[in-house]
């Protein structure tokens, strides 16, 4: 299998997205500054039943949203521009969130924070943030909500929509809300876009200026489906039976993921998970994104994944066990601790080599390709002093490695990376210094 490259550099902080046969102007007049993109988003239609959609919407597509508040579908496969939607000019969005199995994709905004000027002033900023909430294939706008200080109280840090529910995180805990729920009782006036709506005063949505009216607006307290306190507000739900994982707020627990069931909280039998890497970057671990119910755990050195054995009305607390594991390929022989110099001086060394030692094999990142069942890693390690970036294929039910793909670029670890992948195109975008380098990998049969 070979590889078709290209690549695109985009300066003022600017993500921009460089497909096949799709080209973009970096020096553009400031009239369109919506070039300027900032975060790409690869879509692609899971046919099922429910779905009930026109021929052309049912091709690849490539989201983007723009510096200057622009959500533009293109093509994935020609870069042809397919729809575009002005979201709004009160507030700045710049996060694409997917709810896949709702269908939903999610615009965020920036959070709005209190200046010293306002506070010393008395002026109080209730909004937090905002939602842009939309179907898609083709876009079809649900609404866009605003998260207030009055409805869900002052320390909210971020807030996500995942399997149809409204999460969101506080310093040390995460509360859960029905966004079915929030949709049937608060929304005002259905929204279509290109149509007039009377939140605009007869303008139309979705169009420059106006943009998108809040039409989903919160006026009682909203009863939580579900709230734990938890380390850095992270907890992932999932599994087969419904299962929580989360870390304890407390010093001591940090670096442990608690795997509890949703019903009871009660804790699996080896439900307590812990690398003990020694490293920079953090542990991660989540619910595969296959709905098998299993669970990935990612180290430095180690990929586990894992799966839950339990029946949801047997009274007994499930289990945890490994499904597979996938190992970095690293040379073994470890360095000594002691050395003797020429003159017979014994040096000790006061530290160990770290497990994401940037001159070692590590794993960055992992991903999921449903359409070819395959895990996506992203793999690290060092040549002549430069990081090198490969992207490992396994098969998802067996772990057994099928593909590695080499990236031509370096991969500097001090600097922000993102990669997708879907299904023949692979998007790496990287930073440099103030700017974003984009590279996109078309994969292309090789015949013999």
């Amino acid at each position: 299998m070979g590889m078709e490259k290209s690549t695109l550099i985009v300066t003022r902080t600017a993500i921009a997205v460089f497909m096949q046969s799709l080209k973009f102007c970096t020096n553009c007049p400031r009239d369109q500054n919506w070039r300027n993109l900032k975060m790409p988003c690869c879509l692609r239609a899971h046919l099922k039943k429910h779905y009930s959609l026109p021929l052309i919407t049912k091709n690849p597509s490539l989201l983007v949203l723009t510096a200057s508040n622009w959500l533009c579908r293109l093509s994935a496969d020609s870069g042809e521009e397919l729809q575009r939607v002005y979201l709004s000019s009160k507030q700045k969005f710049r996060y694409l969130g997917w709810d896949a199995p709702q269908g939903t994709l999610y615009v965020k905004s920036v959070q709005n924070k209190e200046t010293p000027v306002a506070r010393q002033a008395g002026v109080t900023q209730n909004t937090v943030m905002s939602l842009a909430i939309f179907h898609i294939f083709p876009l079809q706008i649900v609404g866009i909500l605003e998260i207030n200080k009055k409805v869900f109280g002052s320390g909210v840090t971020d807030v996500l929509l995942s399997e149809g529910v409204l999460a969101v995180s506080y310093s040390k805990c995460v509360r859960l809300y029905s966004f079915e729920h929030i949709v049937h009782r608060y929304m005002t006036e259905n929204l279509i876009l290109g149509k007039q709506s009377s939140l605009l005063g007869g303008k139309t949505v979705g169009e420059a200026p106006f943009g998108i009216p809040v039409n989903i607006q919160i006026t009682d307290c909203l009863p939580v489906l579900f709230e734990v306190s938890c380390f850095n507000s992270g907890v992932q739900i999932g599994g087969h039976p419904w299962h929580y994982i989360y870390t304890p707020p407390h010093r001591n627990h940090k670096g442990t993921h608690h795997i509890c069931s949703l019903k009871d909280s009660t804790r699996a039998t080896n439900g307590i998970q812990n690398m003990n890497c020694c490293s920079l970057e953090s542990d991660a671990i989540f619910f595969h994104p296959d709905d098998s119910g299993r669970i990935i755990h990612i180290g430095p050195t180690t990929i586990n994944v894992l799966k839950i054995l339990g029946e949801p009305n047997s009274g007994l607390p499930s289990k945890v066990v490994e499904d597979f594991s996938m190992k970095t390929c690293r040379n073994n022989n470890v360095t000594s601790q002691v050395t003797v110099t020429s003159s017979g001086r014994i040096v000790k060394r006061r530290f160990h080599q770290l497990d994401d030692d940037p001159d070692q094999e590590t794993f960055r990142m992992v991903d999921y390709e449903d359409e070819l069942d395959l895990l996506v890693v992203v793999a690290t390690n060092s040549e002549e002093g430069e990081g090198r970036a490969h992207i490992r294929l396994h098969d998802n039910q067996s772990g057994q490695l099928q593909r590695t793909v080499y990236l031509d670029e370096p991969w500097d670890e001090t600097y922000q990376h993102e990669l997708f992948f879907d299904k023949d195109t692979i998007i790496h975008v990287e930073q440099k210094k103030t700017n974003f380098c984009c590279h996109v990998y078309k994969l292309t049969a090789t015949r013999i």
